[in-house]
């Protein structure tokens, strides 16, 4: 699989605002594609869980 990238809105637990960045897509142990990126703000990792493919 190639490297694919999601670029839009996660919601940062630490900041409890929406933000928008880029992150990396990843399949979780049980099969879910996941969006794992850095808020540009406070640093904090964030994490979105992505429609089935």
């Amino acid at each position: 699989m190639a490297d694919e990238t999601y670029k839009g809105e996660f919601y940062c637990v630490k900041c409890k605002e929406k933000r928008e960045a880029e992150g990396k897509v990843v399949t979780t142990e049980n099969g879910r594609r996941m969006a794992k990126g850095v808020c540009p703000v406070c640093g904090t990792n964030l994490n979105r869980i992505l429609a089935k493919a």
